[in-house]
């Protein structure tokens, strides 16, 4: 998708549409906590301001809240509920990067080694050099690879034929990159480039022998007892309880080929999983010391996010005027076909938020045209859920 379109898009100051109702998580979470003051209004508004559903997770230190309000499935009418699955795009590439930052751990391989060392010619030509990239570049989007992602004949099987289930392999895509001069020269500059991941990927299954889903689920997964959380290949359905996702023009979208996204984005949650796996990555649970300060290590370039290793750094604004708190926060989001989610933690660890709304129209972006609907709602359900 559009180069951070896709991950500034839920970054405070968003909208979203019409009132169903909030609705607690199952019986044995209710009495954990209330949920936080104006939340539960905050997701009515994103109702109101044109999402069919949302879904939500707050945590104030040990308290907790599971939440949803509006509709899973306009078809059907099912009201959406918190326990629901969606495709968390982008969001897959934090469990990327662990995987990585793990095997480094392990003394398995460097991120500063080059991509041409674990994939040899994979990145060559039109001025590409793998031998010049490292896998540090490579996740913190510094490669300056290019992303066919953003083109919109790359869709044309799925937006034009409606060819659903059509596959594209994660080394077609990066064949299709490399045809392309890079952006600017490895280190010189930062841009978003769903390419790195890829690549990112196949040095996992390089350097294990195994796939790259198998090493998430070894490693994440399993241990962290993430068991609504998948990664399908080829399969364009979601399975179990789930959102379904739609286009600005209530196009239901849910059914869409996750194999352009692989370790880019390829990956379906649910609040409540991405919220475990985010705690344990932000306090050192997955990681060792040292690769823990390598994830959160940002490189800065103006105008750019502070991005660390597939995480970014930023601030949401309590209150208004030149007094205004800021919180800082550490954030992965995801937008795609029919979806658009975010998931962020207080850099105290003390506050979470976790939410999905199923309309993200990627015709649309890739007109340059807003994806979503817009309104006050998540930037509402944001400063309720981390402002005091």
């Amino acid at each position: 998708m559009k180069a951070r379109a896709r991950a500034t898009a839920l970054w405070v100051g968003m909208c979203a549409v019409a009132v169903s109702g909030i609705h607690p998580a199952a019986a044995q979470e209710r009495a954990a906590a209330a949920p936080p003051a104006g939340l539960a209004e905050a997701l009515e508004q994103t109702v109101a301001d044109g999402f069919p559903g949302v879904v939500a997770y707050a945590r104030h230190g040990e308290r907790k809240s599971r939440l949803a309000a509006g509709i899973a499935d306009r078809a059907s009418g099912e009201r959406a509920r918190p326990d629901m699955r969606f495709r968390i795009a982008s969001n897959t590439k934090a469990f990327v990067s662990a995987v990585l930052l793990q095997l480094e751990g392990e003394g398995r391989l460097s991120l500063d080694d080059g991509v041409e060392r674990w994939l040899p010619g994979a990145v060559r030509g039109n001025g590409n050099d793998g031998g010049a990239i490292t896998i540090r570049q490579l996740l913190n989007h510094t490669s300056g690879i290019y992303d066919p992602t953003t083109e919109p004949e790359f869709f044309a099987p799925y937006l034009e034929r409606h060819d659903w289930g059509y596959v594209y392999t994660p080394r077609e895509v990066i064949a299709r990159a490399v045809r392309h001069a890079p952006y600017s020269a490895p280190g010189a500059g930062w841009r978003y480039s769903n390419t790195n991941y890829l690549l990112a990927g196949l040095v996992i299954e390089a350097v294990t022998r195994h796939s790259a889903p198998f090493e998430i689920q070894r490693r994440i997964l399993a241990p962290l007892g993430l068991t609504d959380t998948a990664f399908p290949l080829t399969d364009p359905a979601v399975h179990g309880p789930h959102l379904h996702g739609y286009d600005l023009a209530g196009r239901d979208m849910t059914r869409f080929s996750p194999s352009y996204d692989w370790t880019a984005g390829a990956m379906i949650s649910t609040v409540d999983d991405l919220a475990r796996f985010h705690r344990a990555l932000f306090t050192g649970l997955l990681l060792r010391p040292a690769q823990q300060r390598e994830l959160l290590t940002t490189v800065r370039f103006p105008g750019q996010p502070a991005y660390g290793l597939g995480v970014q750094r930023g601030n949401v604004t309590c209150g208004s005027g030149p007094d205004a708190e800021r919180v800082d926060v550490w954030a992965t989001d995801g937008t795609g076909p029919g979806f658009m989610s975010m998931s962020l933690t207080t850099t105290d660890n003390a506050r979470q938020l976790v939410f999905a709304v199923n309309v993200y129209d990627l015709g649309a972006e890739l007109r340059d045209e807003t994806p979503f609907p817009l309104g006050a709602g998540l930037s509402g359900v944001q400063t309720a859920a981390l402002c005091d």
